[in-house]
């Protein structure tokens, strides 16, 4: 009788229990209150829609906001804890089912109260049961949707942070492949010249290697190590000679196809002057008079045009004759028995060339020589070093020595010195009448303070050689050079 006095009595506290939960909730709390229509709306425009996230991810924000927050900043009434966990259970378990759901204790007035709050729920789908928990929650906490949208405002500065690094890491490795690809092109490119170079100078070395090993025997006739060095020496020697030469055979074609190019230009605007000085008067013609003159004279104006004609066909013959072969240079290591041997010698062999200075050393070719060679070196430092070829009438034979601030201010002397007299000055074409020049060796910077710089150049006509030091680089320092030109038949 005890037992089933105990069923009577808890099935009796179901039923108050749940007209109790009816009678204080009101029907607003329970989603069999709730239209299809209203929540479609929430859908449409609720939390989902406008808060930026899924359903799925706003419900897990939602559920872990409510276990963190609650009793600590969110304080809710004891039906709303159970609705909101009737929400949850039909989420985890979908619509309530007796048959597999654990029985309640007589005495669990809590559990009791949520299993009635989830029975409420029906049938509502797993979806509908999360909208509902978020709405809900959304109504009771006016913090969490502040909460929703700052996590949302982390989201997306978090996808800018990682869209940003992914486009860092991308042009990184772009780069990256540009200067892998930029490497590989040079490694080919010295690899190329690497073996252009090695070509080169294993053909040389078989056109030169039986002299340059007879020479060695010569010099060290029981001595084979210091002749392989002397050999590899020499061979190096070669090559740098030979390689300055095909450079200066480049300059000078490129100097030919200026000369050229001028050439040219000077023809087609003699042509252009001739036509337009033979174009007729419109008032003689109108006149009907003859253009010459009853002595049957020729016209100013052809004299002038057959002059011309003779005055460019002479610039041509003198242009063409201004090509020069290039010239030969070669270095040794005994830089200091040549010092010596200078200073022994005296005179104006040793030069000081002071800092921003360029001396230039006129050696006018000889009648008894054919070739002209030079030797120079410097202590300490480098100095720049070129040759020209000024194509003038010398008879005086006698080596002299000028210096400069540069060589613009060389012209710029010439120019001050012809100015002196004004009716010359007037009569005079500052560019014809200065002697024409050819370069034989550019003006380069040589390292002649280690080995001693030589070299030879065969005459290509009477002129004179302008030897030229140039120190107008350097601000503070000035060169001691040591220097000797002579030349042979």
């Amino acid at each position: 009788m005890a037992n089933g006095a105990d069923v009577i009595q808890a099935t009796e506290e179901i039923d108050t229990g749940i007209e109790r939960m009816n009678m204080s909730d009101g029907p607003d709390n329970y989603p069999n209150d709730t239209t299809e229509s209203s929540l479609d709306h929430s859908i449409e425009n609720g939390v989902a829609v406008h808060w930026g996230f899924s359903l799925d991810e706003l419900y897990r924000i939602a559920l872990k906001f409510y276990k963190e927050k609650e009793g600590k900043a969110v304080h809710l009434g004891y039906a709303e804890k159970c609705s909101l966990v009737g929400s949850t259970q039909q989420v985890i378990h979908g619509p309530f089912d007796p048959s597999s759901s654990p029985p309640v204790g007589v005495l669990d007035v809590v559990g009791k109260d949520r299993r009635l709050a989830w029975q409420a729920l029906g049938s509502m789908t797993r979806e509908e049961a999360k909208q509902q928990f978020i709405n809900q929650l959304s109504d009771l906490v006016p913090t969490f949707r502040p909460y929703v949208e700052a996590l949302w405002a982390d989201k997306l500065e978090k996808e800018r942070l990682a869209k940003e690094e992914e486009e860092r890491k991308r042009e990184e490795e772009e780069r990256r492949k540009l200067e892998e690809e930029e490497r590989q092109k040079e490694e080919e490119e010295r690899r190329k010249q690497e073996e252009t170079k090695r070509q080169i100078q294993e053909a040389l070395n078989q056109q030169t290697y039986d002299q340059f090993r007879k020479y060695a025997e010569q010099q060290y006739p029981s001595n084979p190590d210091q002749q392989a060095v002397l050999i590899r020496q020499l061979q190096d020697q070669h090559y740098q000679q030979y390689m300055q030469q095909v450079y200066q055979q480049q300059l000078v074609l490129q100097q030919q196809e200026q000369h050229l190019s001028q050439i040219q230009q000077q023809q087609q605007l003699q042509n252009e002057m001739q036509q337009e000085q033979h174009q007729p008067d419109d008032n003689i013609d109108e006149g009907g008079r003859e253009s010459q003159t009853d002595g049957g004279e020729e016209s100013p104006c052809l004299a002038e045009n057959g002059h011309d004609s003779e005055a460019g066909e002479e610039t041509e013959e003198e242009e063409s004759s201004q090509t020069v072969a290039p010239a030969s240079m070669w270095t040794r290591r005994d830089i200091q028995d040549f010092k010596e041997s200078i200073k022994r010698e005296g005179g104006d062999s040793v030069i000081k060339v002071g800092h921003g200075e360029t001396v230039t050393v006129r050696v006018p070719t000889h009648e008894d020589g054919t070739c002209l060679f030079w030797e120079f070196a410097t202590d300490s430092y480098d100095i720049g070093f070129g040759v020209y070829f000024e194509w003038t009438k010398d008879s005086s034979n006698v080596v002299s020595v000028h210096i400069s601030e540069s060589e613009d201010e060389e012209e710029e002397e010439e120019v001050e010195g012809d100015c002196d007299d004004v009716e010359r000055l007037a009569g005079r074409k500052p560019e014809s009448n200065r002697p024409a020049q050819s370069v034989i060796i550019p003006v380069y910077r040589r390292d002649c303070y280690e080995e001693v710089y030589a070299g030879s150049h065969s005459y290509p006509g009477s002129g004179v050689y302008l030897l030229k030091f140039d120190n107008s680089y350097s601000l503070w320092r000035s060169k001691t050079l040591y220097y000797r030109v002579y030349y042979t038949s």
